[in-house]
């Protein structure tokens, strides 16, 4: 009986695979097809990505709807009128030369008309599934309009708060960005590419752009081979892996080369190890820039240098457009490269079903749906990070009298955070509004207009509110605007008075609880000692308002926890957990703080090791860092085998316990440090982690497995292995605590 199970099993691979083949085969030929009927003219056409401003309205051109008529364009991008779009298509799939459809684009990064937490606060819930669920409701919003292609997810690695795309990010850490990055994909595409709801997913920015300088959005960017590939490149290998459709190049440099003349990155890594085969688009302008940036000469040079690269179709800029010609005349490049590049167009569009379909499916019903505002609530919920709780003073009782106060307490606009376009203010719910549907005791008084107010005229009414209240709930931090691309800050404190504010307050006496709306960590060292609860909800989105609320009163539990390192100040940026140990680490114990030197101490009394004299080596808050309205014991940390190899991987199994009151959640992190490498190594990096739910008093074990490929890494000369050696191992709450051993690999 084993065997013919077996058998049909075979039977069953070898008929998928055929299947398969024969799909791929057809596509090929339809691909084959189309570029033999095509001018040079409509191929080049493909390679155009067309469109303008977010913010520019007006009408169809007569020339702009020619140039579609004659095949010149292959995708639109930022036109949100529905009318546009369905003339639009209907010139390209009815009066151009082959019929080819286009495809119409937008940054669609958090959500369409339901707007999710910004993708940081995403990351910050660890939780695969809410990502996924955040971009299929997104797909299906979009896809009412005719959008069906987005300009996400962002996989780039962020270590530095400064920088304002931070807010895009999946944080920190690879591990984490690549299961994040495998959800987004799926959400955003679906279970098929030609369902009219699909929308194909744009892995960006390739690559480094998360590590430029200072943390200066469009930047330098300098890093070694390890490093590229250790940190940087695999939420990207996952998406392609998970499928996604395009990919789009960063505008910085990397070594020296512009990402949109990358070479080795679009061709040989991209496409060659990694296996991708969809498309490459520029971002906006960066072909151009690429004559900024000093690799170009000018127009005709910087699209030379892209096309022999591997960059099918350019954002905005017209150096294709009005050059190719001219360089295939010349034989700076040949028309096998302009075949290749738009044949890999030519699939995704046939993927998508346009040819068959192209026409938009309107599903406005389905906008602010009810069960898609539920899924942006839990999302609220799940990525909150409780960051301080002195007293347990959260949860509050619901008799509670608040006096709320901040300039982010009721702003519709500003919640939602960066990349929102589309979102509206008046579906928002603000915690104001949450607090007055529900009937909670509290008085509004705002003290501050918006964030960056510096105006103290109305901290006399804020301080009288106060005095009248059993508990201030302070609703602070940044305005949409600054963060998100080119919104980087130097100093990444509460803007404006707010810092100021919450001293005037504190003088009162009464506790005070911050919830902070941001794109970013929030440097709090100012005001750390005058708050005695902080709830980091990022930017959270259309149902930030119901969300807090429930959390405030114990009807929820913030589940989040850090995606990134949370800094003290600014100057310790870039901050990261998985740094290298130097061959000066810290010793604790001989740390001497800088107003404890004494004067005319010696110069080597400092303990010469590798941190900063005001502040120290540690973080405010350490990555995987959160807080729970319970408490938790990690125990009896146990192992299958104390070595591993290829063929016997260890399973670790650890005992967690809710010791608190009340029933929460937990994630147990699996960290691991390769402590002896042939090049230096981390000092820890995630492999695992595992959510927990558990009652007052009750214990599970978890169980984790750990292979020998998990501990592989790449060295400086791309080389993916392990060496033998001792790997130490903790499980726990965050980066920074947990129960530790060590194995071996013989």
């Amino acid at each position: 009986m084993k065997k013919i199970v077996i058998l049909v099993c075979l039977l069953l691979t070898v008929i998928a695979c055929k299947k398969e083949q024969q799909s791929t085969n057809t596509l090929e030929a339809k691909v084959s097809e189309l570029l033999e009927k095509m001018s040079l003219d409509e191929k080049l056409g493909q390679l155009n990505l067309r469109g303008t401003s977010s913010r520019v309205k007006g009408k169809l051109s007569d020339s702009l709807k020619q140039a579609v008529r004659d095949g010149k364009i292959g995708a639109f991008l930022n036109v949100s009128n529905t009318a546009f779009v369905d003339e639009l298509q209907r010139i390209a799939v009815e009066e151009s030369p082959n019929k080819i459809p286009l495809i119409f684009a937008r940054d669609v990064i958090h959500g369409y008309k339901t707007l999710f937490p910004i993708p940081l606060g995403m990351a910050a819930s660890w939780d695969a599934k809410i990502a996924e669920n955040s971009s299929r409701v997104a797909a299906i919003e979009a896809a009412s309009f005719g959008i069906r292609w987005t300009f996400a997810p962002m996989l780039d690695i962020a270590r530095d708060s400064r920088w304002g795309r931070i807010a895009e990010s999946p944080g920190e850490d690879p591990f984490l960005a690549s299961k994040l990055s495998e959800a987004y994909v799926k959400g955003f595409q679906g279970d098929s590419l030609n369902d009219p709801t699909s929308l194909i997913a744009c892995a960006k920015h390739f690559v480094g752009y998360g590590a430029a300088i200072g943390g200066r959005d469009y930047n330098t960017v300098s890093m070694n081979e390890a490093l590229l590939h250790n940190v940087y490149l695999p939420s990207f290998k996952s998406a392609v892996a998970a499928g996604t459709q395009t990919f789009m190049t960063a505008f910085n440099e990397m070594n020296g080369i512009p990402a949109s003349g990358d070479k080795k990155m679009l061709t040989e890594i991209l496409r060659h190890d990694y296996g991708f085969d969809g498309f490459v688009v520029s971002d906006w302008d960066s072909v151009e820039e690429m004559i900024a940036h000093g690799f170009a000469v000018d127009d005709k040079h910087a699209a030379e240098i892209s096309l022999n690269a591997g960059l099918n179709m350019e954002m905005n800029s017209k150096t294709f457009e009005m050059h190719a010609k001219k360089l295939l005349q010349e034989g700076s490049i040949t028309e096998a490269t302009i075949d290749a590049l738009v044949a890999e167009i030519l699939r995704v569009k046939l993927r998508m079903g346009l040819f068959e379909n192209p026409y938009r499916v309107d599903n406005s019903d389905n906008l602010y749906a009810a069960a898609h505002l539920q899924l942006a609530k839990e999302a609220v919920v799940k990525s909150s990070v409780l960051l301080k709780n002195d007293q347990n003073i959260l949860p509050l009782a619901s008799e509670t009298n608040i006096a709320v106060i901040g300039p982010l307490a009721d702003k519709p606009r500003e919640q939602l955070g960066t990349w929102s376009f589309d979102g509206d203010g008046k579906y928002t719910k603000t915690p104001i509004l949450a607090f007055e549907t529900e009937n909670v005791n509290y008085n509004f008084v705002e003290g501050l207009s918006y964030s960056r107010d510096k105006s103290t005229q109305d901290f006399s009414k804020a301080v009288a509110a106060a005095k009248q209240a059993d508990v201030i709930l302070f609703i602070g931090g940044e305005e949409a605007i600054l963060s998100g691309e080119a919104h980087s800050r130097a100093e990444i404190n509460l803007p404006g008075a707010q810092e100021q504010l919450i001293k005037e307050l504190a003088k009162t006496g009464k506790p005070i609880v911050l919830i902070i709306m941001a794109g970013r960590p929030i440097t709090v060292g100012n005001i750390l000692n005058d708050v005695d609860a902080i709830l980091m909800t990022w930017h959270p989105g259309t149902m930030g308002g119901p969300a807090i609320h429930d959390m405030i009163f114990g009807k929820a539990e913030p589940c989040g926890r850090l995606p990134v390192t949370w800094p003290k100040v600014a100057g310790q940026s870039p901050i990261y957990y998985n740094h290298k140990t130097t061959g000066r680490p810290v010793i604790p114990e001989e740390f001497v703080q800088m107003d404890s030197i004494p004067i005319g101490a010696w110069q080597s009394s400092l303990g010469n090791t590798t941190h900063y004299l005001d502040i120290g080596y540690l973080p405010q808050y350490p990555f995987g860092y959160g807080l729970s309205y319970t408490s938790f014991e990690y125990s009896n940390l146990t192992l299958s085998s104390n070595t591993i190899s290829e063929n016997n991987d260890i399973t670790l199994k650890v005992t967690v316990k809710n010791t608190g009151k009340r029933t929460g959640s937990d994630i147990a992190q699996l960290y691991v440090q390769d402590v002896v490498g042939r090049i230096t190594r981390p000092a820890k990096e995630l492999k695992g982690y595992q959510p927990v739910t558990l009652k007052p008093n009750e214990a599970t074990e978890l169980t984790f497995t750990l292979s020998l490929e998990a501990l592989k890494y790449y060295d400086n000369d791309v080389v993916f292995d392990v060496e033998k050696g001792d790997f130490n191992i903790w499980v726990g709450q965050n980066s920074a605590a947990g129960l530790m051993t060590t194995i071996k690999y013989e």
